[in-house]
């Protein structure tokens, strides 16, 4: 979408009047064919590889071309109107599976501007949906993200109760963070994964319309297509391995990544863990994230991993067998690599480890819930996200003898109810979600209370059980809290932040006033054919502060002498440009005489005042010019006057 085009910038006449009108091109990519009896459904944001991407996925009943029309919203019209200068981009996709009906299809949006209102539809001409908007921020910096945990719509058995929930926690965290960027799954979006009633009512919020969400496969999410369907995502490797059964023909799966900010996401398909199950297993993620983290690692400031299967939880999924596989495959080679956090689901409780180093504790004195915790080499924080819709709970279970490090499940010495590797366990039968704060030097983990005991929380409304007190644990109110202070090697890291700065700014002005150019009553010269008329231009001053240091001109012509009905050609006109003040690597442009001395054009042809080279100083010049009027003597008496119109050209 972005694209460099040439500047023209035009002043009208110097006797008259400046004025500035800048023209810029712009390229459409070719509209698709109308689908005017084409349904468009379930469009859903999603993240891009960059922060000047997202991604758009959505269904159709027809399988006609589709597009995304995207433009700055300051430039729709008054009533919504998208400006001829919108943008499309072409979509792609397929067939969808039977018990789905109909088509996907998605587009990535790319070169967006930081700091920018977009909105967009899609569809075709004769058949968009409805417009929505989403914001950019600032691409560098300070940023936070929420993490939702399992929303699961349909698993209380009631798919309106779990879908007011999920709607009502997207709306509660967004009003609470209207700034922040990104809306990260802990997967399980539905619970039957190809049941569509299910996905209409998790997409129900316009939320997801407005704020990119980074998909997570989950295990009610992994049967079917349907999640490939709805959630298309960046960089993502669909190979077999990558698949739970080695083929995914009926199921979904792959890994991906992204980059925002100076974060590097890495988003695993837990569901594959066994190679026994024909897929590639755990060693195939190790290898997936070794790589992506050899080739982008340094690319970010933080590394962040996400998948569903949660290794260090509370609940009805501590002690299984798969999580304890993974415990044991995973931790040594994360705390090897760098990762900073890990973010997880399933278990639908929330959890938040203490700094967990090649499989055990790091630090043996960290205390339980302690509020900063220093990461030193190899640590690394788990942390689990209840669940955000309320349409399931699982109550926190008890350790055993089993050990305290590796696949145990063996008791905290300092908080024995906990496992040991919780810092924090928390179960009160309320909706929640995990903000991230990411900052220069630190992240901050918190667990926030998006509801209380009361509806909507299908799960207590159904007859579960609640250990809320909404007088002082309101929605709102913080569950945990963690800042995590990165290790910095045994030197110092040294940081400075550059700010954005202007770009500058080049334009021209005439110095001092704009009056009339008057070259005063012209001279007969004794045994020639014509009379002169001598006399300067109004100088005028060049200011080029752009940090681009681009190649600019400034040139001028004018049109015929006119005076009522009278007229002689411009070309009498010359004139011997010249520097009145140096600056700005201005260099003043060559003379041109007047036509009627060598039977050219003169001034009737735009000429170069002065101009300055690539990579010249950022200053400014004053540029003059001395005019030389030959009039052949058989032109009619008369007040004769023309305009010198200056053009300005610049990269």
């Amino acid at each position: 979408m972005r694209t460099n085009h040439r500047r023209r910038v035009s002043a009208g006449a110097i006797a008259v009047f400046l004025g500035v009108s800048v023209a810029l091109g712009s390229g459409l990519t070719a509209p698709a064919r109308a689908a005017d009896t084409t349904a468009v459904s379930a469009v859903i944001l999603g993240v891009g590889a960059n922060e000047a991407q997202r991604i758009v996925t959505w269904y159709t009943s027809a399988d006609t071309a589709q597009q995304v029309q995207l433009a700055p919203t300051a430039e729709l019209g008054a009533g919504g109107e998208f400006p001829a200068g919108a943008v499309t981009f072409a979509a792609t996709g397929t067939a969808n599976i039977a018990s789905s009906g109909g088509y996907n299809r998605h587009a990535t949006l790319t070169g967006l501007r930081e700091n920018t209102s977009y909105t967009y539809r899609v569809g075709a001409e004769g058949g968009w949906s409805a417009a929505y908007t989403f914001r950019t921020r600032d691409f560098e910096g300070d940023y936070d993200f929420l993490f939702y945990g399992d929303p699961q719509i349909g698993a209380s058995g009631n798919l309106a109760k779990d879908q007011a929930g999920w709607v009502d926690t997207l709306e509660v965290s967004l009003a609470a963070n209207p700034d922040a960027e990104l809306l990260v799954s802990g997967g399980d979006q539905v619970e039957n994964a190809n049941t569509e009633s299910q996905w209409n009512a998790f997409l129900a919020s316009d939320r997801l319309r407005q704020y990119p969400w980074a998909a997570t496969i989950g295990n009610h999410d992994v049967g079917g297509k349907a999640y490939e369907q709805h959630l298309y995502t960046p960089n993502t490797d669909r190979s077999a391995a990558y698949y739970a059964d080695g083929k995914g023909v009926t199921t979904s799966g792959g890994d991906y990544w992204y980059i925002y900010k100076d974060t590097l996401f890495i988003d695993l398909n837990s569901n594959s863990y066994a190679a026994s199950q024909g897929g590639g297993g755990d060693a195939a993620h190790v290898a997936y994230v070794t790589d992506v983290i050899d080739r982008h690692g340094a690319e970010a400031k933080w590394t962040v991993l996400v998948y569903h299967h949660s290794i260090y939880s509370a609940a009805a999924h501590a002690k299984d067998a798969d999580n304890k596989v993974r415990r044991v495959d995973f931790p040594t080679t994360f705390s090897k690599l760098g990762v900073d956090l890990v973010l997880q689901g399933h278990d639908h409780v929330y959890t938040r480890s203490y700094l967990i180093k090649n499989g055990a504790k790091a630090d043996p004195a960290e205390q339980p819930g302690q509020s900063d915790v220093f990461a030193g080499p190899g640590g690394v924080l788990y942390v689990t996200a209840n669940s955000a819709s309320g349409s399931k709970y699982y109550d926190i279970s008890r350790p055993d003898s089993s050990g305290t490090s590796g696949a145990g499940n063996g008791a905290d010495p300092r908080k024995p109810e906990n496992y040991w590797y919780n810092s924090v366990q928390n179960q009160e039968h309320v909706r929640s979600y995990v903000k991230v704060q990411v900052r220069n030097d630190k992240l901050v983990v918190e667990n926030v209370r998006s509801g209380t005991c009361a509806a909507p929380n299908a799960s207590v409304e159904l007859g579960s059980s609640c250990g809320n007190d909404a007088a002082t644990q309101g929605v709102g109110t913080i569950v945990d809290r963690v800042t995590v202070h990165p290790y910095h090697g045994d030197g110092q890291d040294i940081q400075v932040n550059v700010p954005a700065l202007a770009p500058g700014e080049f334009g021209w002005t005439v110095n001092g006033q704009n009056s009339l150019v008057d070259l005063g009553t012209a001279t007969e010269n004794p045994n020639q054919n014509y009379l002169t008329a001598a006399g300067r231009i109004n100088p005028i001053r060049v200011t080029d502060s752009r940090r681009t240091l681009s190649p600019w001109s400034l040139s001028a012509g004018v049109g015929d002498f006119t005076d009522a009905g009278k007229s002689f050609s411009g070309s009498y006109l010359g004139w011997s440009p010249y520097l009145v003040t140096r600056g700005a690597g201005a260099v003043a442009g060559d003379p041109v005489p007047s036509g009627y001395v060598d039977g050219g054009k003169g001034l009737a042809q735009p000429s170069v005042l002065g101009s300055a080279a690539q990579g010249h100083a950022r200053g400014s010049a004053v540029l003059g010019a001395g005019l030389d009027l030959r009039v052949p003597d058989s032109v009619d008496k008369g007040n004769y006057r023309t305009t010198l119109t200056i053009t300005a050209l610049s990269s």
